[in-house]
């Protein structure tokens, strides 16, 4: 039977519009970092790049020869890691400027993908879609442990109302946020879904007062 993800972990990816704390164990990723505003032409091409490993995966395994532990699958979301430049840390006031964004996109791959299958899919992908950006393309494994989160309805450029509710609740249960680096991940696709419906899962880091 295939995993999906929005069936079988519900508790990791869809969680309610209130916030609440959940503990996020090691998980396995491809990544890729940069920088600059997402609404550039440039972002897709980062995206595009982290799905086409990933989809090449997802469909070179049901040719060829599988892994041990291999069950059949629903790729996962997109997920981004958001911070600013160091430059724009200095001058930080509570507006960011978009250009000066910095990234982490990723989408996580079941846990019987490993380096060495990653690697080769990395480079299978190499040749038959050349691309600059491939080589930026990662596997890492990441451990989020403690967090807050919930799912934000609408803009992204109204999640920092969403962020003050989340706040408000870690002082409440005497959890502080660890920094103002957060994770998105998206639920909708923002090509095909109007803004006021888009889901997106926020959640930040958190450590006892």
């Amino acid at each position: 039977m295939k995993h999906e993800w929005r069936k079988k972990e519900k508790g990791v990816y869809i969680p309610k519009n209130t916030p609440e704390i959940i503990e996020i164990p090691e998980y396995k990723f491809l990544t890729i970092e940069g920088e600059g505003n997402p609404n550039s032409e440039f972002f897709s091409e980062y995206i595009g790049m982290l799905y086409a490993v990933s989809y090449g995966i997802k469909m070179g395994l049901k040719k060829g020869t599988v892994p041990k532990g291999y069950f059949d699958y629903t790729v996962y979301p997109l997920e981004g890691v958001w911070d600013i430049t160091e430059e724009a840390k200095k001058t930080y006031e509570g507006t960011i400027d978009k250009d000066n964004l910095v990234f982490k996109l990723m989408i996580r791959q079941p846990n019987f993908v490993d380096d060495e299958l990653a690697k080769h899919m990395i480079n299978q992908t190499k040749e038959k879609k050349p691309h600059v950006l491939l080589e930026k393309v990662k596997f890492e494994k990441i451990t989020e442990g403690k967090c807050i989160q919930m799912m934000h309805l609408g803009s992204y450029d109204n999640e920092p109302e969403s962020f003050k509710v989340m706040e408000a609740f870690a002082e409440k249960e005497d959890l502080y946020r660890l920094s103002k680096v957060h994770r998105e991940i998206y639920l909708s696709d923002f090509r095909k879904v109007p803004t006021e419906k888009l889901k997106t899962v926020l959640r930040f880091k958190v450590v006892s007062k």
